[in-house]
């Protein structure tokens, strides 16, 4: 069984939420209720989803809070 590494939950956020909703990085920020740079570190790889952060996701429709957890546990423990 082939397998890779799993993808930055930032890199999830970037794709399937900032992009395909055509969102720039500070209008997400605001609609997230947080500060561009905390979205921008998130984005690139250099904080992971928070529980905090795992909320306002779920708040704003992009999936659940779970989700967005255990995204981030895979990451880690690979």
């Amino acid at each position: 069984m082939a397998m890779h590494d799993p993808a930055h939950p930032g890199e999830v956020i970037r794709e399937a939420c900032l992009l395909s909703l055509k969102l720039s990085v500070t209008e997400a920020a605001e609609g997230l209720g947080v500060c561009r740079q905390s979205l921008s570190e998130l984005l690139n790889g250099g904080n992971g989803v928070s529980a905090e952060m795992a909320l306002r996701l779920e708040k704003a429709g992009w999936s659940t809070a779970d989700a967005w957890l255990r995204l981030q546990a895979q990451y880690d423990l690979w």
